[in-house]
């Protein structure tokens, strides 16, 4: 893989992180969804969103430790 490819790769998960982070916090604009369903399969979206709610829940059992100390 050349340097080019790999930054095409790293900007297209930059890119699906930023789309599912909006979308997580409901901030998620309809013409931006369409953008990103128009010609790419769902399926980064669903584990880029099933990262986010692991690292949700983990940060929030770590605050809640936090607290209870």
């Amino acid at each position: 893989m050349n340097g080019n490819a790999a930054t095409k790769g790293w900007r297209k998960w930059l890119r699906i992180a930023k789309s599912t982070g909006a979308a997580f916090l409901g901030v998620q604009s309809s013409k931006v969804l369409e953008e990103d369903f128009q010609g790419s399969s769902p399926l980064p979206f669903i584990i880029m969103g099933l990262l986010l709610t692991v690292a949700f829940v983990v940060s929030l059992v770590v605050i809640v430790n936090i607290v209870l100390n």
